[in-house]
């Protein structure tokens, strides 16, 4: 007579679904009163759901009657004659190993494709702003050599600030060296000046003293530039840290 088996071992037999009848009806009642057992039971479920959702296929027709019509041909083992040999106590760990392999294998998975998808988006941004820095510069050079380009520049404190720009086409760029430091949230602000009006012209990029200033000039008589925060303001917050005239 076979000994029977630890019913420690068969959770994962158990998830399966692979138990016969007399098994599953005897693993069932140590099921519910073995707390450990029945966490296994439903990590080994979860385990198993995940696998299976992650492919699936139509299992090929013919296939059952194949197996089937095989068996015969298949050679048996010898019945077992001796006293039949103790099973070996299964040790918590050991039965736990393989799912604690799978689950090392998945948040490994995990892991390294967040930071691909985490390294591929940093190096998408990092192109974008290259190509877009790339684009302004070639704008502002356009601009310094146009044909009717002029330039005003001033002077506050280590600053020395100078736009550039073409009444032909209707544009300007502000050029800037030496520009203080601002305190985090703050950024500098550019402005049209439409004889006392100020119109929104852009946020100095924190990195380099250069930006193609947004819109046209129309009927401005000069920039100016004041502080704001981060996001920039519709009007101006303070008082014109510099301006310069467009003559």
């Amino acid at each position: 007579m076979n000994a029977a088996p630890d019913l420690h071992t068969l959770t994962g037999v158990y998830a399966a679904h692979a138990l016969p009848d007399e098994e599953r009806l005897a693993f069932e009642r140590h099921l519910a009163q073995c707390p450990a057992c029945a966490q296994e039971v439903a990590e080994f479920k979860a385990t198993l759901a995940r696998l299976g959702s992650a492919e699936s296929g139509a299992v090929p027709p013919g296939l059952k009657a194949r197996v089937m019509a095989g068996i015969g041909d298949v050679r048996q083992l010898p019945p077992v004659t001796g006293p039949a040999e103790r099973r070996r106590p299964t040790s918590r760990l050991a039965r736990q190993w393989p799912k604690l392999a799978l689950a090392a294998c998945l948040a490994l998975a995990t892991v390294l494709g967040a930071l691909a998808v985490q390294q591929h988006d940093q190096a998408q941004r990092a192109q974008a702003q290259a190509s877009a820095m790339r684009d302004e510069q070639a704008a502002v050079t356009s601009l310094l050599t146009a044909p009717d380009a002029r330039t005003t520049t001033t002077v506050l404190g280590s600053a020395v600030a100078t736009v550039v720009w073409s009444p032909g086409r209707g544009q300007a760029a502000f050029l800037a060296a030496g520009m203080p430091a601002l305190p985090p949230g703050r950024t500098y602000e550019l402005w049209f000046n439409d004889s006392g009006t100020m119109r929104p012209a852009g946020l100095l990029p924190a990195d380099h003293g250069q930006l193609l200033l947004t819109g046209r000039i129309n009927a401005a008589v000069g920039v100016g530039v004041t502080q704001e925060p981060a996001a920039g303001s519709a009007h101006p917050t303070g008082q014109p840290l510099m301006l310069l005239p467009l003559t």
